[in-house]
């Protein structure tokens, strides 16, 4: 009982004013992470690329960037009217395929 009454005591707030919880920060997933992690690459950002690389596991990352790089390349094949391969290669810098 005297838990219970201790506990009720202890939210307990004056009238009229409040108390504001800050907001509960999740974390971040791994999309997130792989974003981050291929933007901090692209601007040599070693700072955010360390951190972004203990958001998940190396395997979720690997895994977030493969699927951000999937996405990029079907994005921008829609968008040149190309075949993903075509583009696929054309950003490596290979030669296109016979």
């Amino acid at each position: 009982m005297f838990d219970r009454l201790r506990k009720a005591l202890a939210t307990r707030t004056p009238a009229g004013s409040s108390v504001a919880t800050p907001p509960r920060k999740r974390p971040p997933n791994l999309f997130e992470a792989a974003a981050t992690y291929v933007s901090a690459s692209v601007e040599d950002d070693e700072d955010r690329l360390a951190e972004a690389a203990t958001w998940v596991s190396p395997e979720a990352l690997t895994f977030g960037i493969n699927e951000l790089a999937c996405r990029a390349v079907v994005a921008l094949a829609r968008e040149r009217d190309e075949s993903p391969d075509a583009v696929a290669r054309a950003l490596l810098g290979l030669p296109a395929a016979t």
